[in-house]
């Protein structure tokens, strides 16, 4: 897995040459580095012979544009979903004159379309709001356009699958095969918090983009694995539990939401192999607790880090939530 995962980190790093050079000039959403997420660059799988490489590119505004993050009703606040309001800036300045660029504001209409490609607005938006599935037929183009620029393509054949509210593909050479999930978002004032495009619900609006915690949880997982000592098993119970609760009705974020919450008190040295039952019967006790009170925090949330315990304090020294998030983000199972 560790191995897939370089493969993938370089795959995205030869991409990411190709986005700057085809967007350079573009009103499209410019693409930041790839950050890999999700269980696989965590250390672990729920399923280790279907292993996904997830990655998640930060989008900022092009030229002309800027993003205004929205939340909507009562209850999408709850859930912590929002929307990405996309507005027109000013650009009648002469630093961007310099650039042959036309004021999407103050430039009369036939003259814009005669002369520049068309807003953000016009393309991958639904209204004024930044639309998911739109922005995911806009990836697959995207990468099946530059596949076939890339080293890759001269071993590895590809296969792109019909995206919704990502970019899916398998790679594979005839030994090797490896599954990607290239997943965008925006990211909350410099804090390892986004709003992105995995869906919490079944049949989200295709301008709804969630709260996403993947960045600081792939961040968590990664300082732990400095704190652990070489025989600790804290993924290897990770991922057991998870497997025992597979076909029962909890999903694996809940398992792990449960898993980082123990990392978060005790220490990793105390998840050596020789306590490997007694951790397990732990996240069993937890999740008992959990049902009974049909509530389970996220682990990105204030209150576990107020308290004076040195282990959680040093826990969010190590990642960046940002001012804006809420004192509690509520129950996991709300989504």
């Amino acid at each position: 897995m560790e191995g897939g995962c370089m493969w993938t980190r370089t795959l995205m790093e030869h991409f990411a040459i190709y986005f700057r050079r085809v967007l350079s000039n573009s009103f499209y959403p410019v693409l930041q580095g790839a950050i890999g997420v999700g269980s696989a660059f965590e250390g672990w799988s729920p399923r280790e012979q279907d292993v996904v490489y997830q990655v998640l590119i930060p989008m900022t505004p092009p030229r002309g544009h800027s993003f205004h993050l929205e939340l909507g009703t009562a209850w999408q606040r709850r859930l912590r979903n929002f929307h990405i309001r996309v507005q027109q800036e000013c650009t009648c300045t002469s630093e961007q004159q310099g650039e042959h660029m036309l004021c999407f504001l103050h430039h009369p209409e036939e003259e814009l379309r005669r002369h520049q490609d068309p807003s953000l607005l016009h393309t991958l938006c639904t209204g004024s709001y930044l639309d998911v599935e739109k922005t995911a037929r806009w990836f697959y183009q995207l990468v099946r356009a530059i596949w076939p620029a890339l080293l890759e393509s001269h071993r590895w054949h590809l296969v792109l699958l019909p995206p919704r509210r990502s970019c899916q593909f398998k790679v594979t050479n005839g030994r090797e095969s490896y599954r990607i999930e290239i997943l965008f978002g925006v990211r909350q004032g410099n804090s390892d918090v986004f709003v992105s495009c995995q869906p919490r619900q079944a049949h989200a609006s295709s301008t709804i983009w969630p709260e996403s915690y993947a960045v600081a949880e792939m961040k968590f997982f990664r300082y732990i694995a400095r704190q652990a000592p070489p025989d600790s098993l804290h993924l290897k119970c990770l991922q057991f539990f998870t497997h025992l609760q597979l076909g029962l009705g909890f999903s694996t974020y809940t398992i792990k939401t449960i898993v980082m919450h123990l990392l978060s008190i005790l220490p990793a040295s105390q998840w050596r192999r020789r306590h490997f039952v007694r951790w397990l019967m732990d996240i069993s006790e937890s999740l008992r607790t959990c049902v009974a009170r049909r509530r389970l925090n996220h682990f990105i949330d204030f209150p576990l880090y107020t308290t004076k315990d040195c282990v959680r304090i040093k826990v969010v020294d190590s990642l960046s939530l940002g001012r804006e998030t809420p004192q509690s983000l509520g129950n996991v199972w709300d989504c």
